[in-house]
Formats: C-alpha cells, sequence, structure tokens
C-alpha cells in the first residue's frame, strides 16, 4: 500500500476513484467511506440493522470492489455509488436471511450472489433516473405548480395549508389546481422519456 501525502482534490470521478484503489491509495479508502458509506449505513440500519452491522457490511463491500478492480479487466458499468449501494444490499439480505434461518451458508455462495449484483445495479438506475427525469419535470412545470405539488406530495402540507398559501376560495379550488398540476406534470414526464 502506497502512503501518497497529496491532499486529494474534491470533485474526484468514480475512476480517479478506482484508480486510487489500484494504486493502494488510502486517502481514496477513506474518501469512498465519507462518500458512500452514510447511504448504505441508512439502508441498513432502516432494514433491522445497527450501526456496527452497517460498517461491517460496508468493509465487505468494499472489499468486493477491491477484488473486482484488481483483476485484470474490471469494467464499472454503473455509478460507483450504484455499485457499492448493490452489492451492500445484496451482503445484508444474506445476513438478514441467516439471523432469520439458523442454516449457514458458504462464504462461497455469498460471493457467487455478489457476482450476479447487475440486476440490482439495474434497477438502483432505473430509479436514478426516474427521479432525474421528474426532478427535470417538475422544474419545467414551472410555478406555482412546482411549488404546490412540493407542498403537497414532498412537505405533506393539507390542502387546507395549501388553500391558504395560495390563496384560493375553497380546499376545493386546492384541489382541482392540485389536480390540473399533477396532470401538466405526467405529460411532461411521460413525453421526457428518452
Amino acid at each position: 500500500m502506497s502512503n501518497i501525502t497529496y491532499i486529494l482534490p474534491k470533485d474526484l470521478t468514480d475512476h480517479d476513484l478506482i484508480q486510487g484503489i489500484l494504486l493502494g491509495d488510502n486517502l481514496v479508502i477513506g474518501k469512498l467511506y465519507k462518500l458512500f458509506y452514510p447511504t448504505i449505513a441508512r439502508m441498513i440500519i432502516n432494514n433491522s440493522g445497527s450501526e456496527d452491522e452497517a460498517k461491517d457490511i460496508f468493509q465487505e463491500s468494499v472489499m468486493v470492489l477491491y477484488n473486482r478492480v484488481t483483476e485484470n479487466e474490471f469494467e464499472l458499468n454503473s455509478k460507483l455509488s450504484t455499485f457499492l449501494y448493490a452489492v451492500s444490499r445484496r451482503l445484508w439480505l444474506k445476513q438478514l436471511t441467516r439471523k432469520g434461518n439458523l442454516a449457514s451458508t458458504s462464504d462461497i455462495s455469498d460471493f457467487e450472489d455478489i457476482l450476479q449484483i447487475e440486476d440490482d445495479i439495474e434497477n438502483h438506475e432505473e430509479k436514478e433516473s426516474k427521479f432525474e427525469r421528474m426532478n427535470l419535470a417538475l422544474h419545467e412545470l414551472g410555478e406555482p405548480c412546482k411549488t404546490l405539488i412540493k407542498d403537497f406530495y414532498i412537505k405533506n402540507m393539507s390542502m387546507k395549508d395549501i388553500q391558504e398559501k395560495f390563496g384560493y376560495t375553497s380546499t376545493d379550488n386546492a384541489k382541482t389546481q392540485k389536480y390540473k398540476c399533477l396532470q401538466r406534470l405526467k405529460k411532461i414526464f411521460f413525453n421526457a422519456k428518452d
């Protein structure tokens, strides 16, 4: 392992991170933890896990990544965050299965499952793509619809609060406007498909 003493740039690409892993750069490994651990920890803790279990699963995922990167012809076909999330998710599901089932599984079967993460990656990327398209559609929708939709669906504001905020004469009028905005958003979203 090399002890490179330079300071890492803030905007490292996935390619930069993979090159750092190949070089055994400890700063890059630390950057992986800083960038990707919080999301994976949240996923595990929200699914019956502890902070310690999250750390263990993330460590295993980084080892899987290291093993894959150091293979001769590793090609990252997704975002690095998606790859680590998919590996962590699969490892966590295996651990949850083991907790509920006293039958032990061998380490070999664990690694065979990890090699089949492409489906998880595709599903995660598809969701990311839909969220990105929805954000673009919301932006294109414009005001006041953009704010009304966010207030209702994201901030969970009541129709009464929306009526007051936007100055509608009744909650029925607010509901009608929300419905119209939602129809416009759907039209923009579905017409924006790749």
